[in-house]
């Protein structure tokens, strides 16, 4: 059996912040492997202009390759959308039921986890490992103990928007992406107002 991480996220792009957070956890816990699953729409945010999948799937792969036991998954490309965790989750151990899997969030998602769809079935079958946001408290009830746990990474202030907004008045975003998702990015002109 294997204990795999679940990363979702648009990616829309992945960033530093993103690859760091990914290998700490990945180090830092008792997970074999992390997957850093490309979200085609999150329920919780507005709709706004995403790269198309296929592009944040490949941005996100050119990270995963240089980072050890991270995998992108394009899973949920084949789910109904929009696409619910606990959606996913299901469909993940019922694919793979010798596997366990863990959903990683981050504490801003923590703090708004009651406003998730089946908030506490995910809890009941799954591990949650939270890692820390900037400005946000952990607060983990007693009777929850068991099946969420912080993940002590680090702070990073860096965000998908920011970078879209960057390359929209067309600013450097070296240090604030990989340089090959920056070389991609340009190469296929995303997020810049041409």
């Amino acid at each position: 059996m294997k204990k795999i991480g679940i990363f979702g996220g648009s990616f829309n792009p992945i960033h530093v912040g993103h690859a760091l957070i990914a290998s700490h956890i990945v180090e830092n816990s008792e997970l074999d492997t992390l997957w850093l699953m490309v979200s085609p729409q999150n329920p919780l945010k507005e709709n706004r202009e995403l790269a198309s999948d296929y592009h944040r799937l490949r941005m996100t792969e050119l990270v995963s390759r240089r980072l050890e036991n991270v995998i992108t998954s394009a899973f949920e490309f084949d789910l109904p959308k929009p696409s619910y965790t606990i959606d996913t989750l299901n469909a993940l151990q019922s694919k793979f039921p010798d596997d366990e899997f863990y959903l990683v969030i981050g504490a801003d998602n923590w703090c708004v986890f009651d406003r998730w769809k089946a908030g506490e079935e995910i809890i009941s079958k799954y591990h949650i490992l939270i890692y820390p946001r900037h400005g946000y408290e952990i607060l983990i009830p007693e009777k929850y103990q068991d099946r969420v746990a912080v993940v002590a990474a680090p702070l990073i202030e860096i965000s998908s928007t920011q970078i879209r907004e960057r390359l929209a008045q067309m600013k450097s975003v070296s240090f604030y992406v990989p340089e090959a998702v920056e070389k991609y990015i340009v190469e296929n002109k995303l997020y810049m107002k041409l």
